[in-house]
């Protein structure tokens, strides 16, 4: 197990690593190619970053949560996570590059890996599944905090449901209008939208190809008896894995002057994951105070009197 939890760190620390890499690169040396001249090999480390760049965060992302997935939630629930999220997502991506469905009209450029039937990066899906992960177990130990032994019904975990895809979906308010249209776009969009340049179609596709996948991934949950139950200790890697690819996303809008999308992403996002982290330590210290005390008596000696 130890050696899992070292690949584990490794991946997450290289993920967010090539994310700071890849800002460097698309702020920075794309606007101002002479600054290569000055680093050795600077053009061909370039070329290989660019055409490499995307694919590498993303398949760190993906190996750091599904090993963290392995080791806390178990090989049953990682599974049955990993294929609902992959394959509504992938089927609602293919929809959406060749119908509009539920997406709007768009087009996947290069720079992410090969295209499934041509139409949508391989990399696409895994990054549905890595977000969609830390998006839904946030919420999920969030809404179940101080709910005693009911803290995970149905209730509690359609709320979840929900929650996690607005998450996800508040993640795409920030990155999707600065990636669309940075001087090198991973994707575009024919028909331009009128926030910010996303048709308003974009995220209720994202937030109901969310609700879909994780509605479905609890549905197995729940008829195969997965429960995991994680404490603010064990969620600290799905909150980093958040904030590092919002923090991205972010940083990208910012250079774009997209205010807007970044306060809905914090309202609606950031803010949201944080404190349903912040409730699983209350969640934590309520159980620690509501175990019995035990009480040790100590027996008194029988006098004659008595």
């Amino acid at each position: 197990m130890r050696n899992f939890l070292a690949i584990e760190r490794f991946c997450l620390y290289g993920h967010v690593v090539a994310m700071v890499f890849g800002l460097a690169g698309l702020l920075w040396v794309v606007p101002h190619p002479g600054i290569l001249e000055y680093l050795p090999a600077g053009p061909t480390l370039f070329r290989w970053s660019m055409a490499g760049g995307g694919v590498g965060y993303i398949l760190l992302g993906t190996l750091a949560m599904a090993l963290y997935a392995y080791r806390t939630l178990g090989l049953g629930s990682l599974i049955t996570f990993a294929i609902a999220s992959v394959g509504i997502s992938v089927t609602s991506e293919l929809l959406g590059t060749s119908t509009g469905f539920p997406f709007g009209n768009y087009t996947y450029l290069n720079g992410l890996g090969y295209k499934v039937a041509g139409l949508v990066p391989f990399t696409i899906p895994l990054s549905w599944f890595y977000l969609g992960l830390a998006s839904f177990l946030l919420a999920r130990s969030g809404l179940a905090a101080g709910g005693g032994a009911g803290r995970y019904n149905w209730a509690r975990s359609l709320a979840a449901v929900v929650l996690g895809s607005v998450l996800l979906t508040s993640w795409d308010f920030v990155l999707d209008p600065a990636m669309s249209q940075t001087a090198l776009p991973f994707w575009y969009w024919h028909e331009p939208g009128a926030f910010f340049g996303m048709p308003y179609q974009n995220f209720a596709g994202w937030l109901g190809t969310g609700v879909v996948f994780m509605g479905v991934a609890l549905g197995l949950w729940k008829t195969f008896k997965f429960s995991p139950e994680l404490d603010q200790g064990q969620l600290t890697l799905p909150l980093v894995v958040y904030l590092a690819n919002f923090g991205f996303a972010l940083v990208m809008s910012l250079a774009a002057g997209f205010y807007v999308p970044i306060a809905l992403g914090i309202l609606t996002g950031a803010l949201p994951a944080v404190l349903c982290w912040r409730a699983t330590a209350q969640e934590d210290l309520s159980g620690e105070l509501a175990e019995p005390t035990q009480v040790i008596e100590t027996p008194v000696a029988a006098t004659k009197g008595s």
